[in-house]
């Protein structure tokens, strides 16, 4: 019931904006560029796609979709009938049966969440979306009413959309791209920041669902994770850009490797029939890919009206008016875009990057404060819709506004680390 507020009033805000600027401001041309502008059409002065292309790009995105999903979730089908994901579920179930109390120990939930747990940390958006969408559907088998999001599912995508990430790499090449002097220098901040935006969501949900989080088990995962960090950053540091993007290439996909001829090997040694139960399971990545369409278009219309409608600059505005009469520093607000842009859209926010950075240059503060924004959180809006609507979950109880309270988070704690980094600069 929050989402369907939440996408109405995006659509109704957007159209009464518009019809301000149309009536009042003489923009004739606003209507037309809502429903069937062109972002690379020069006439188009939102230079954002109206609803029909919108809707165009939402089938092409889940399209592409389909060729991903079927990999992933065929490997992860030979995972499951080797053993593979139960194995997993043994490892990581301590901490999960804490923070997940409602999934049954050993359950194969538990691994998809950690390979899309994993997924992320690697910056494997491609492999993390297949994985996370089979963690919901395996959590779907545990829920009671499958209308209505459960305390486990509710958790998982508060965790998958802080976005914890370890190396940006995405953002450090764009930064080198833009001829930054130093373009490796976000990474700590991106990482402190992503960190605690994951802690947060983490927290928040366990106040919600009354979950103590002082249990040693907890303490001491958490407390792991955070020393592996700590010590990833204590070695990348150092590294040059050719050199982070080199060891970042080997981790992530070298993993992702391994991960593969493990699946296989697994199966070998459990003498399943892996082709058929690849094949298998790939039928299902193409089925999910098809269910999601629905809602991918339905809340990227939502999105693509509130940018044609100009209202993200009108909050912009509003935010540079109001700091600058109680006489702050007004030096984040050009950075902010790309936080307001990032739970709606994720190529939307990058671009927003890409055009902070070109305006403002990539070592501004502005900039810089931009590069940390776009690394320190998830398209909430984006993940919601995929994530349920690859379920049918109507009813998202708190998921919308924890996870905007936790993005808030990120938001806060990476405008604070850009001041402490790059603030007298």
């Amino acid at each position: 019931m929050a989402l369907s507020r939440i996408w109405s009033a995006f659509i109704i805000v957007a159209i009464l904006v518009a019809s301000i600027k149309c009536f009042f401001f003489g923009q004739t041309e606003i209507f037309s560029w809502m429903v069937i502008g062109k972002a690379d059409d020069p006439t188009n002065l939102t230079k954002v796609d109206g609803v029909i292309q919108t809707s165009l790009n939402a089938v092409q995105i889940c399209i592409g979709l389909i060729g991903v999903m079927a990999l992933f979730m065929g490997f992860m089908s030979i995972a499951e009938k080797a053993g593979g994901i139960r194995l997993l579920s043994r490892v990581i179930g301590p901490f999960f049966s804490k923070i997940f109390p409602e999934v049954p120990k050993g359950h194969p939930a538990t691994g998809h969440m950690v390979m899309n747990f994993s997924a992320n940390l690697l910056g494997l958006d491609n492999a993390a979306t297949p994985f996370g969408i089979k963690a919901m559907e395996s959590l779907q088998e545990l829920n009671p009413n499958k209308a209505v999001a459960s305390n486990a599912q509710i958790m998982f995508l508060c965790l998958h959309a802080s976005g914890l990430t370890l190396i940006p790499v995405s953002i450090i090449a764009i930064r080198a791209t833009l001829k930054s002097a130093n373009p490796t220098e976000i990474f700590i901040p991106c990482m402190i920041a992503t960190f605690v935006a994951t802690m947060a969501a983490m927290i928040i949900v366990s106040i919600k669902q009354k979950i103590n989080l002082f249990q040693p088990v907890i303490i001491a995962w958490v407390g792991s994770i955070s020393a592996v960090i700590a010590l990833m950053v204590l070695y990348v540091v150092n590294l040059n850009t050719a050199g982070l993007q080199s060891f970042s290439g080997l981790l992530s996909n070298g993993l992702m490797l391994l991960i593969f001829v493990s699946i296989v090997l697994g199966g070998l040694y459990k003498r399943i029939d892996i082709f058929d139960a690849f094949v298998e399971g790939a039928k299902g990545g193409f089925d999910t890919a098809i269910r999601i369409i629905p809602y991918l278009v339905g809340m990227l219309i939502a999105i693509s009206l509130l940018r044609t409608s100009g209202t993200f600059e009108i909050v912009i505005d509003g935010f540079k008016n109001v700091f600058a009469v109680l006489g702050a520093d007004t030096r984040f607000i050009d950075g902010i875009p790309t936080a307001l842009i990032k739970p709606l859209s994720g190529s939307g926010a990058r671009g927003m990057m890409i055009d902070t950075m070109t305006t403002h240059g990539a070592d501004s503060f502005a900039g810089r404060l931009a590069a940390i924004l776009q690394g320190s959180s998830d398209t909430t809006f984006y993940v919601i819709a995929v994530y349920f609507g690859a379920v049918n979950v109507k009813n998202s109880r708190y998921t919308v506004w924890s996870m905007l309270l936790a993005d808030f988070v990120g938001i806060c704690t990476a405008i604070g680390l850009c001041y402490l980094f790059f603030g007298n600069a």
